[in-house]
């Protein structure tokens, strides 16, 4: 297996990585014009966000991971945020989701990060279980959210 950071030639595979993942994760069906706009954006400019590749021995992309960087004014370096994982329902269980959090991890240490959070939903309880395996434990910070009411 080969992990990579991903190029706008991986655009088509993120956005359907995305899409899946939502999908599974939420129950929820995105806009892939939307998709495919946030994320050649991240892929243009890697202070938005940093994407990976995991292909197969055949180059084939097999799953993604994506993170982002959060400032902290306390702490004077950022925290390093996983926005997305997707792995191929073929090619899950077989340990593949520790390289890719590995990759992210790997560059956050490298670039002095204080810490890898993520978020997942509560009922997501095969993601949990992964994370907890790579070890992630739950933090004591409850995520709160504001919608945009326009």
């Amino acid at each position: 297996m080969n992990i990579r950071k991903a190029t706008l030639e991986d655009l088509s595979t993120l956005v359907r990585f995305t899409a899946q993942e939502a999908e599974e994760a939420e129950g929820s069906i995105k806009n892939i014009k939307r998709l495919e706009l946030g994320i050649r954006t991240a892929l243009e400019d890697h202070s938005i966000a940093i994407y990976w590749v995991l292909a197969d021995e055949a180059d084939k992309p097999i799953g993604s991971i994506s993170a982002l960087r959060e400032w902290s004014d306390w702490n004077a370096a950022y925290y390093w945020w996983i926005q997305s994982m997707y792995i191929i329902p073929e090619q899950r269980g077989k340990g593949y989701a520790p390289l890719l959090l590995g990759a992210v991890a790997t560059e956050m240490e490298y670039q002095q990060g204080l810490e890898l959070r993520l978020y997942v939903h509560e009922r997501n309880t095969k993601a949990i279980k992964a994370y907890e395996k790579a070890g992630f434990a739950k933090s004591p910070y409850k995520i709160m959210v504001r919608k945009n009411e326009h």
